[in-house]
């Protein structure tokens, strides 16, 4: 069997889950930093309207095949505002270096007409 150093810290979390009281922070693997992508985008145009969003995904472990969770809320629009969430896919690797992700999904349901919008993309590099 195989070792991979990992390096890190413990985070206590006050939230009521009996079964996860610590979140764990990975800060290296196996020797490499971990790392993180901006993503931003426009919703899909529904009910009239569509909304913008930005984000920095959460940190994942360079050089090896991963992913990135993701969370944000779109902009205020039509006196609402939606919650984005979700996991990108894995690392598409490009031929010069770096490498980005894709992303897509379907935000929560508000506003005055209950609704949701779609919205897709590609992380930063």
């Amino acid at each position: 069997m195989t070792s991979i150093p990992v390096t890190g810290y413990l985070y206590h979390s006050d939230e009521d889950n009996s079964e996860h009281s610590h979140t764990l922070y990975i800060t290296s693997w196996n020797g490499r930093p971990v790392h993180t992508h901006e993503f931003r985008g426009v919703t899909s145009f529904d009910v009239g309207h569509d909304h913008r969003y930005a984000g920095t995904t959460e940190p994942a472990p360079s050089g090896v095949q991963h992913t990135h969770r993701y969370g944000t809320f779109t902009s205020f629009d039509e006196r609402h505002r939606h919650e984005i969430r979700g996991v990108t896919g894995p690392a598409i690797f490009l031929p010069e270096g770096g490498h980005y992700h894709e992303f897509s999904g379907v935000t929560t349901v508000d506003g005055v007409t209950p609704h949701r919008h779609k919205y897709s993309g590609r992380t930063s590099l």
